[in-house]
């Protein structure tokens, strides 16, 4: 059964996979095409990543998308997804300077056909959960590496290596789920905090680079397709190598257009006989 036959997935149901310990599955999508292929799926859930910044904009840090950009990669997969809950990233910027602008922004997300949006951060961001929360935003939390801020501090190593790491995320975890959020981003924290966080809230914990022990599991697509591959993550596994395949087409065509191979007959349009006979009398007379 095609993704467009099927119901929309809800945010009760989300919350009722992990009471059911039934694995959650999301991917990031941020076009109309391949967002096409993902709602033909069973997907629980599309996230319009901020990691658009790289593998689609060739940024070399998720801080430099902005709003205008998110919107517009927002349009072309509402565009397609008529069975996944859609969520989209808040990016750097949009919602830590108040109150207002965070309201205002996470508003047009949902304009944009989205069906929630995910904050990074940890207790600084709790107020500003609580008032989208409150007026019917539903929110994703995101701790754990933050590719926002965290890289500034640490850079990209792994989470929770130390006992008081480790407390600090259970207690922002907690946090996060106390103010309203309906499920969170955990990202490259070791398996056992990953397993202690996922135990110790009611919320569903997708993982990204934190192990087994968690309620689902979320990659950026280009990732798993081998599109991208200025950066190969440990946690990622390549289920495909699409750039290689595209390097292959391209080459092939290319070689077909210059021998003359390409387009041959069956890709060719002709005027109908007795039309290419007027005009060549026509051509005479000129």
């Amino acid at each position: 059964m095609s993704g467009k036959n099927k119901s929309k997935v809800t945010i009760s149901e989300i919350l009722g996979k992990k009471r059911n310990m039934e694995k959650i599955t999301m991917l990031t999508s941020y076009d109309y095409s391949i967002s096409r292929i993902c709602n033909e799926t069973n997907l629980d859930i599309v996230l319009i990543g901020d990691s658009a910044a790289t593998v689609m904009l060739g940024y070399d840090s998720t801080r430099k998308i902005g709003m205008t950009e998110m919107l517009t990669f927002c349009k072309g997969v509402a565009n397609a997804i008529t069975r996944p809950l859609i969520v989209a990233d808040m990016p750097f910027g949009s919602y830590q300077t108040g109150l207002t602008i965070a309201i205002k922004n996470a508003l047009k997300f949902l304009r944009c056909g989205c069906d929630a949006v995910k904050l990074e951060g940890g207790t600084e961001i709790v107020d500003i959960i609580k008032k989208l929360t409150a007026i019917g935003v539903p929110v994703m939390g995101h701790i754990g590496l933050q590719p926002q801020t965290t890289p500034l501090y640490h850079g990209y190593s792994s989470q929770g290596k130390t006992a008081e790491d480790a407390l600090k995320l259970i207690g922002e975890a907690r946090a996060l789920e106390e103010a309203g959020v309906f499920s969170i981003v955990l990202e490259k924290v070791t398996n056992e905090v990953s397993s202690i966080i996922a135990q110790s809230v009611k919320v569903p914990i997708i993982g990204i680079g934190c192990g087994p022990n968690v309620d689902g599991q979320v990659l950026v697509i280009h990732d798993m397709l081998g599109l991208y591959k200025d950066m190969e993550p440990k946690f990622v596994k390549r289920y495909l190598d699409l750039s290689g395949q595209i390097f292959d087409a391209i080459k092939e065509y290319e070689n077909e257009v210059k021998s003359g191979k390409f387009p041959q007959e069956e890709h060719t349009y002709h005027m109908n006989e007795e039309e290419f006979a007027k005009l060549e009398e026509m051509l005479k007379r000129v």
